[in-house]
């Protein structure tokens, strides 16, 4: 006999896939393993290149690095898609894991602020007190970096259209603002990488060059992960994934996308306009 409080129930409520509780508990995956083996090798391979000038080590570790994102990803997708374990409890708990790695990213960009703040407000005497120090020609504020925070803020604009359009069911809308928002996204990397090859500083140059390099070039890095995870998106969105009521994929893209555009804007103020 049903019981009196589960008579109005729809079969989706209670739709656990077998589990009496509503939360996703993921089959064994090689995943975790292959990926920590290969961030190993990647980084005895960074430490190769950099010190005996040794590459296929790190090359090989970085492609071992993005077979297992593929790999590891399509997981992901088949459980949301095809799986149906992604429920709104689920996505709940998703949305909290997007939010901490982020926090995590805010604090990775926080160290590499610090270390530029601490050289700029108390300049050494290796530098003769002055920041930036001297000999250093530093960029024009309002020429490339201008041109490329008017490149993300209006990439901003646009993956907020998109995520507008995917939640009116608008998918034309929605392919064409990811779409705006990828080929922006490559014009920034580009810009900056023409912005380094005119660069009148290289890295093991002094302390303004490292830090500099080491805050921009992780931002950059950041960018192209960003513009990949919205390819994949664009590709999902164009084979029919991601509905009004369910893209949480699509979603962590746009929040990743949010946070790279304001770390460049703190990058823009402190580096390149204050920092001169």
């Amino acid at each position: 006999m049903v019981p009196p409080s589960d008579t109005g129930a729809s079969a989706a409520e209670h739709d656990y896939h077998g589990h009496k509780h509503p939360y996703h508990l993921v089959d064994p995956s090689p995943w975790p393993f292959i990926g920590s083996v290969s961030g190993f090798v990647m980084a005895i391979g960074a430490v190769m290149y950099m010190h005996a000038g040794i590459s296929w080590v790190l090359i090989l570790g970085v492609v071992a690095i993005m077979g297992t994102m593929a790999g590891w990803f399509w997981e992901v997708v088949k459980e949301a898609e095809f799986g149906g374990y992604h429920n709104p409890v689920v996505q709940v708990g998703m949305r909290y894991g997007m939010v901490l790695f982020i926090a995590s990213e805010v604090m990775f960009f926080v160290a590499w602020f610090w270390a530029y703040f601490n050289a700029a407000l108390f300049p050494t005497e290796q530098i003769a007190g002055q920041w930036p120090p001297p000999g250093v020609q530093t960029f024009d504020t309002w020429d490339l970096p201008f041109l490329n925070t008017l490149i993300l803020l209006m990439s901003g604009i646009t993956v907020t259209w998109a995520h507008h359009a995917l939640r009116e069911n608008n998918r034309t809308h929605f392919l064409q603002g990811l779409a705006l928002t990828i080929f922006l996204g490559v014009c920034f990397t580009g810009v900056q990488a023409f912005e380094y090859s005119h660069a009148a500083f290289g890295f093991q140059d002094g302390i303004y060059p490292s830090t500099f390099y080491m805050a921009t070039g992780f931002h950059g890095f950041h960018v192209l992960v960003g513009t990949i995870f919205l390819i994949v998106c664009f590709f999902r969105g164009r084979a029919g994934h991601f509905t009004d009521q369910q893209h949480f994929g699509f979603e962590a893209a746009a929040w990743y996308w949010h946070f790279v555009d304001v770390v460049w804007l703190f990058l823009f103020v402190s580096i390149y306009w204050w920092g001169r």
